[in-house]
């Protein structure tokens, strides 16, 4: 048992320097330039945080952004029905993978196809899962990183495991709970990813029924970042989903990934 724990601690420490040495951003030049500040703002749409694919004076334009938290712990499932719907129907949409969701899910099948397909965007939920602060700060009982150190762990361990699991470096970070103090956003826009927010919560952490899915989404002017969870089956979400993506493509609607927004 004594060895399993020594064992356990020298690869957490083999996985932080090999993480340190992997990222093109200097972690001491971050905890220097930061260390200092202190926060005065704590919310979900804070100056810095991409909540729109467009200016609010632009609804003309029918473009949306599906994007789907995957998170981890108790909730690390897919749901396999949204999912596959998105696959057969090639609709663009981004998902956010928290560091315990890729350890629990990686290897399926249906995961793999998830990752490969052209039309999907996987991008980055934390490594913890939680919200992201610089003084501990909480959100619905889940305790934010408490330190300039622990908001770039959060951000950039997860950050090289997907680049591990997809080839590709992620530009877009979700923080567990979408809340930031704004010396955090600060810090993730300085690490180079930006932050991505919403302008419509979808299924409200998973909680709405598949109506209600569907009404929040079609509420949509154009320009919406749509906020929606792809880890829980038997929710509303997926037939919500379903539901609102046909009725947008009736409309004209043109669905989009947010890596479009740093083209």
């Amino acid at each position: 048992m004594f060895l399993n724990k020594i064992i356990l601690v020298i690869l957490i420490i083999i996985q932080y320097f090999s993480i340190c040495e992997a990222s093109i951003y200097d972690r001491d030049e971050i905890i220097q330039r930061f260390g200092n500040e202190t926060p005065q703002k704590f919310g979900m749409h804070l100056d810095g945080v991409v909540d729109r694919i467009v200016s609010v004076d632009e609804f003309s334009r029918k473009t949306i952004a599906l994007t789907f938290d995957l998170c981890g712990g108790k909730a690390a499932k897919i749901d396999e029905k949204l999912i596959k719907f998105l696959i057969q129907n090639e609709i663009l949409a981004t998902f956010f993978l928290s560091s315990s969701w890729i350890d629990a899910r990686s290897g399926d099948v249906l995961v793999k196809e998830m990752i490969s397909a052209p039309f999907f965007e996987i991008e980055n939920h934390g490594t913890r899962h939680v919200p992201l602060s610089v003084i501990g700060r909480s959100a619905y009982r889940v305790r934010g990183t408490r330190s300039v150190e622990e908001v770039f762990d959060e951000v950039e361990i997860n950050a090289r495991k997907i680049k591990q699991l997809t080839g590709k470096e992620p530009l877009f970070f979700r923080s567990g709970a979408a809340h930031y103090d704004d010396v955090s956003v600060r810090i993730v826009n300085a690490m180079g990813y930006n932050i991505a927010g919403f302008s419509i919560n979808g299924d409200e952490g998973a909680t709405a029924s598949a109506r209600k899915v569907r009404k929040n989404i079609l509420a949509a002017k154009g320009g919406e970042i749509v906020l929606c969870h792809a880890n829980r089956p038997g929710s509303g979400t997926a037939d919500g989903v379903i539901a609102a993506v046909n009725e947008l493509k009736q409309r004209g609607f043109v669905f989009i990934t947010l890596g479009g927004l740093r083209n």
